[in-house]
């Protein structure tokens, strides 16, 4: 088995991960989960998103991995019982703390568990641990090698998953045990509510003269302290499926559905490539261009081959990287007049190279031409959000498909 396990922080991302290849996604309740800001599913919503994906053969995972406090766990288990009762049932949760582990256990007991990354698991012994109690999957913790990993996968029964994030956002603090957003704003980054301040600009001052600030920025011999890099493991998937990886997850719950369908395109084209090619395999470019097209940090390879006791990968760079930008969302296609028609999601206008994304395939550029609203009449642009245009297109386009900016 091998999975590739994508972000879903609502409804149309969960289905443009699907579309674009995902086997499984992993989403979060209104409550107990580490993304609070996302946007999130109440109970009918999780019910209907497990009826979607199990249509399609795919799988939801509800992330239940926050350290809830002891006010919280009344609410804890009536929110249990209530998942037990929804007529379409989740595939598994993702837990990090004994409490909520126990307490599932106990009331949802047929329920599949797989250990979150927040848990801190660096070892075989960890794993084994968490399998006798009943775990079916661990996430190990970002900073486990590519070396340990393979220990671990030696180590363990044959029957237990292993699942490592391979693309996204790393937290500066060890497995996202952070508590620095808590101490400066009151907002508990063990409980989903983390406001990033590794990710802030900072200014020091000297302790007798504090009119004078002093920005800390990167120079040529500085750092930004905090600010972690991205991770971008689509070079060495072959070198993870070898290793024993199970599930391959990729980071962005708080990231737009473009982003889900684009990463998600990527890693489903390089798994697909190696299954087929093994030792043959080699790594197409065109699946880094199409990284590089969406929102990011500088990547890097976070700590599968390099100890962050020596690279603790932090930025050179502020920000975000630039990202084409997502144009619109194909919804039907006229083969007769070869053209599709759209909703926008950025302005467009005549003339402009352009690239359609599919699923199974990358970026195929072309000029936009003959533009018409959604009743034909002709127009030169398209600059009303969400409004719908037609356009010609000289491929066949399929409901899903996305059009994009072709320059950075």
């Amino acid at each position: 088995m091998t999975e590739l396990l994508s972000p879903a922080g609502n409804f149309e991302k969960m289905k443009a991960a699907f579309l674009y290849g995902a086997d499984a996604v992993y989403l979060a309740a209104k409550r107990f989960g580490m993304r609070a800001a996302a946007d999130n599913f109440t109970l009918d919503e999780l019910s209907e998103a497990a009826k979607y994906a199990h249509e399609r053969g795919k799988k939801v995972y509800l992330t239940m991995n926050t350290m809830p406090r002891e006010y919280e766990y009344e609410e804890l288990a009536e929110f249990i019982r209530s998942l037990a009762a929804l007529p379409h049932k989740i595939d598994a949760a993702i837990v990090a703390d004994v409490g909520v582990f126990s307490l599932l256990r106990e009331l949802y007991p047929e329920l599949e568990i797989h250990i979150s990354t927040q848990a801190g698991i660096v070892s075989s012994a960890d794993c084994n641990f968490w399998y006798k109690l009943g775990a079916k999957r661990v996430v190990l913790a970002r900073e486990v090698s590519l070396a340990e990993i393979i220990e671990i996968r030696k180590n363990i029964p044959r029957d237990m998953e292993i699942e490592v994030f391979v693309h996204g956002s790393m937290c500066v603090s060890f497995s996202g045990r952070c508590l620095l957003s808590n101490n400066l704003v009151g907002r508990d980054a063990n409980r989903g509510m983390c406001a990033q301040p590794c990710r802030w600009n900072y200014t020091i001052r000297e302790e007798k003269r504090q009119d004078m600030e002093f920005p800390i920025v990167e120079e040529r011999e500085g750092t930004y302290i905090m600010s972690s890099k991205d991770m971008c493991m689509v070079e060495h998937m072959g070198e993870l499926i070898e290793a024993g990886v199970t599930s391959f997850k990729i980071e962005g719950r708080m990231k737009s559905a473009y982003y889900a369908a684009v990463v998600t395109n990527a890693y489903r084209a390089a798994i697909d490539g190696y299954m087929a090619k093994s030792k043959d395999f080699s790594l197409d470019p065109a699946w880094l261009s199409e990284l590089d097209s969406v929102s990011h940090r500088e990547y890097c390879t976070g700590y599968f081959y390099e100890d962050p006791m020596n690279n603790a990968q932090t930025c050179t760079v502020s920000g975000y990287l630039r990202e084409k930008a997502y144009l619109a969302v194909a919804v039907e296609y006229d083969a007769e007049r070869g053209n599709a028609l759209f909703i926008q999601r950025n302005k467009l206008s005549l003339g402009e190279s352009v690239e359609l994304i599919s699923p199974g395939k990358l970026g195929r550029g072309f000029t936009a031409l003959d533009m018409t609203d959604e009743f034909g009449a002709a127009i030169e642009s398209a600059p009303h959000p969400f409004m719908k245009f037609r356009m010609r297109v000289p491929f066949e386009v399929k409901a899903g498909d996305i059009l994009r900016g072709a320059n950075r």
